[in-house]
């Protein structure tokens, strides 16, 4: 009887009870009010520049009082004036503040509110119980010229993994490009990140990955963000690493950063020591610009035969030498080194790690690299010592400290496993979906840092070899190839190439 009873239990699904509550309307409208009169009360505290539309629809009102139609046109007029002054002279914070507020608060209404029953229903995001339907919670929209950012409350049981796999349907029904989850501070609500137009199919001029103001080593304008936004790369107390196919753009990642660094490079602020083992091809042309420049040719430079990977191996080692230094000079007075002209961010630039890694045929040579990269990237980011490297396969065969890079930059990649190797598991479930960027998009790629769980889709400018020589020659610093004092043991130093 039992057995029988179970099966039988088994068999039924489980049957919820919801107990009902009826609200007045007058209640729900007055709790309604209620939270928007809060909201606003808390922006304006948050905001008290706020307060000055709103005494200007005061003084407007008080204005109309009395002079009927003729007030109303005025104060209309004074409007669409102050409205059209703001327009002309701060075209950004204009967009910014009514232009993009006003477009989400349209497709909210327009596109997202008038689909999304259908759209959850048909995703199986909605959830039917005893004839009731349950919606996730569409909370607010938030838009620019090329991105809506759609906030949503989930149901309860329902986790960030249920909304990622249908991500694509998601995208079809709203008619976006793509659409990318992402997490909010809140458990309970995520971020819908729906692409509507592309900013990034066009090529980004240099002019538009450089600022005219002072470089921040913390804030470096680099590149394009998806929602047609600048994307600030940090440079100083972290390393880069740069993944992508041949052809994918890994050339414009690093003079996009040298670009966006000039400046600082100029002030000396900023010392580049370059390592090219494809024979100068990609970096030659900045020669003149770094302190140290070493490439990969065996018939030139240091020697002959397989000198010139003993120099690589000198030069790293050399890096190491001013990063103990920089250690026994800091202990105990500062945890983070800050760039001066006299003690500059050694900017150590890697175009191929790995022929330092894996293709090296000198085995001292590459015992030498390893044991230097190794301690320069586990130690050198607080010394004011970070590297940069461009690699194309990220193998672990390949590139044993992959892991020690905390920003890390995939461009086009030839298989979609190693997205997950470069962003981290799940990356491309979150929409890095890199092994599909197209061939016609060289510099387009996705950032990820440690810590931040979704990654960032930028296109870096392209920068022609005219851009190189105008940037070398603008910020050229004032004794170029010499090392700052006491930057170098004098038996270890080498002077930059003419």
């Amino acid at each position: 009887m039992n057995r029988l009873g179970g099966t039988q239990r088994e068999q039924n699904p489980l049957r919820l009870n919801i107990a009902r509550v009826h609200v007045p309307l007058s209640a729900v409208l007055a709790a309604w009010c209620g939270r928007k009169i809060g909201a606003g009360l808390a922006r304006l505290t948050r905001h008290p520049l706020l307060l000055v539309p709103v005494l200007g629809v005061w003084f407007g009102l008080r204005l109309l009082d009395g002079h009927g139609v003729a007030g109303t046109l005025m104060v209309l007029l004074v409007l669409a004036a102050v409205i059209g002054v703001w327009r002309w002279l701060w075209p950004g914070s204009f967009t910014r503040l009514v232009a993009w507020r006003v477009r989400g608060w349209w497709r909210a209404v327009r596109v997202y509110r008038f689909c999304w029953q259908p759209a959850m229903v048909t995703t199986n995001l909605a959830v039917r119980v005893d004839a009731e339907e349950y919606l996730p919670r569409l909370l607010a929209v938030r838009s620019t010229g090329t991105v809506d950012r759609v906030f949503v409350r989930m149901l309860p049981g329902q986790v960030l993994d249920d909304w990622t796999s249908v991500a694509p349907r998601l995208a079809q029904t709203f008619d976006a490009k793509e659409c990318r989850v992402r997490t909010t501070r809140h458990r309970q609500q995520l971020e819908l990140w729906f692409l509507v137009e592309d900013p990034l199919t066009d090529p980004i001029p240099p002019s538009m990955a450089a600022d005219s103001g002072v470089p921040d080593l913390e804030s470096l304008p680099v590149a394009r963000r998806e929602d047609g936004l600048t994307y600030r790369l940090r440079l100083l107390g972290t390393h880069l690493l740069v993944v992508g196919a041949t052809g994918s753009g890994k050339g414009s990642v690093i003079w996009s950063i040298l670009n966006a660094a000039g400046p600082l490079i100029r002030d000396r602020v900023v010392q580049v020591w370059c390592l090219d083992p494809k024979g100068g091809m990609e970096l030659a042309p900045g020669r003149g610009w770094f302190a140290r420049f070493v490439y990969g040719d065996p018939d030139e430079g240091t020697g002959t035969g397989l000198d010139y990977e003993a120099e690589f191996a000198r030069v790293l080692e050399d890096a190491v030498a001013v990063m103990r230094r920089r250690q026994s000079a800091l202990r105990g007075v500062t945890r983070l080194h800050t760039p001066t002209a006299t003690e500059p961010l050694i900017l150590v630039v890697v175009d191929e790690l790995a022929s330092l890694t894996a293709y090296v045929t000198d085995r001292d040579a590459k015992k030498r690299i390893a044991a230097a990269l190794s301690l320069l990237l586990s130690q050198g980011r607080a010394v004011g010592v970070t590297v940069v490297g461009a690699v194309q396969d990220p193998r672990k065969e390949i590139l044993s400290v992959r892991d020690l890079f905390p920003t890390r930059i995939a461009l086009r990649l030839s298989e979609a496993d190693h997205v997950g190797l470069v962003l981290g598991q799940g990356a491309r479930d979150r929409g890095a979906r890199c092994d599909q960027i197209p061939e016609s998009l060289p510099g387009v790629g996705y950032v990820g840092i440690d810590g931040i769980a979704e990654p960032v889709r930028v296109r870096f400018a392209h920068i022609t070899d005219d851009h190189i020589a105008r940037m070398v020659t603008d910020y050229a610093p004032g004794t170029c190839g010499q090392p700052s004092a006491g930057e170098l043991p004098a038996d270890r130093s080498t002077e930059a190439a003419a």
